[in-house]
């Protein structure tokens, strides 16, 4: 289970950030939060009233152990338009708790729990637990590859609803979809801009932003080759990243020799990088943290791709190379790029 949304009067080391100082940021208390939401990367504040939760306007940064403001701006999220301007014009309900509860109900706006439970991904589950038989469940594993992911990506994207509004509001997660149905007949992706650079998107198309896994997964090869997000993900864990194994030992277990998309020769010979150096990890290439989730804070991509200098220039795209190689431009990694025999300089130095 994701315990993302945790009570901090049952659970007070929920609490990450910084209550026993003031700060001009922050101007609520401990006692106005009846949520809190995350702990990783960000810590947000969640206050009831009446029988809707608000976010309340300030956020603690993690890794910086500091106060940000928390207000979703104008021109952001598609939904922003429908709410009021203030934090306590936007209940959570649609904008957020049916991803971070199971059964959210949008009428009577109850759950059957807060985070993200078993239904959440097996589907009804009381007739499962009266008398247990693979018919009565839904295993994400025995599905075809399409409603398998649809299980993950229905959190794991930006889009909307088919049908909007209900119950007069606009709803920011897929309203009715249940594991094992496709997703498709109820949730629509984020449209797509070749060459456009926004809150969602790269002129890539490569995600902007967090949560937007499945936005970048449906793109790639992995996906179109019938890969599923728990082929590298395991998902009962509550590890970081939720990998079984750590390094390159997850994406060589696939990407052998024998693979067709498999490596030719060593890793170093590969990546023109010392074996063991940060520039010898696949994911440093193949998943650049260039999605921001909080400020200065990033994510990994979902699309595999190997974002090239030239796109940098072109397009303001982060790449992988002179993130790492700072001081180093863009026109320095091409030309780098252009020398290396091992792989076709039309692909990355473009």
């Amino acid at each position: 289970m994701a315990n993302i949304l945790l009570d901090p009067r049952q659970r007070p080391d929920a609490i990450v950030g910084d209550f026993t100082h003031s700060d001009p940021v922050r101007t609520f208390t401990l006692d106005d939060v009846a949520f809190t939401y995350g702990g990783r990367f960000k810590q947000r504040y969640f206050t009831k009233r009446g029988d809707d939760y608000f976010p309340l306007p300030a956020q603690w940064d993690v890794a910086k152990k500091k106060w940000l403001p928390y207000h979703v701006e104008a021109g952001t999220d598609w939904w922003v338009p429908y709410y009021g301007a203030t934090n306590f014009d936007r209940p959570t309900g649609p904008t957020c708790d049916g991803c971070h509860s199971v059964n959210y109900d949008v009428h009577t706006k109850q759950v059957t729990e807060w985070n993200v439970g078993c239904e959440k991904c097996h589907g009804p589950g009381s007739a499962h637990v009266a008398h247990a038989t693979k018919a009565n469940i839904v295993n994400p594993g025995a599905l075809d590859f399409v409603r398998a992911n649809d299980v993950c990506i229905q959190c794991h994207s930006q889009g909307r609803p088919l049908q909007n509004p209900i119950e007069g509001k606009y709803f920011d997660w897929p309203v009715g979809f249940t594991a094992g149905d496709r997703l498709a007949d109820y949730w629509q992706l984020e449209e797509t801009k070749p060459g456009a650079t926004n809150f969602f998107q790269y002129a890539d198309l490569t995600s902007h932003k967090n949560r937007m896994q499945g936005n970048d997964f449906v793109q790639s090869n992995m996906y179109h080759r019938q890969i599923r997000c728990f082929d590298c993900h395991e998902v009962h864990s509550s590890a970081v990243s939720n990998l079984p194994v750590s390094g390159n030992a997850l994406c060589l277990g696939c990407h052998t020799k024998q693979n067709p998309a498999g490596l030719r020769g060593t890793v170093s010979e590969h990546t023109h990088h010392a074996a063991d150096s940060t520039g010898s990890q696949c994911t440093a290439c193949h998943m650049p943290r260039i999605e921001q989730t909080i400020k200065d804070n990033y994510v990994a991509a979902h699309t595999f791709r190997f974002i090239t200098p030239v796109e940098t220039k072109m397009f303001g795209i982060p790449n992988p190379c002179t993130s790492c190689h700072k001081d180093k431009s863009n026109d320095w990694a091409r030309e780098e790029l252009a020398k290396w025999a091992t792989t076709s300089p039309w692909r990355v130095a473009r």
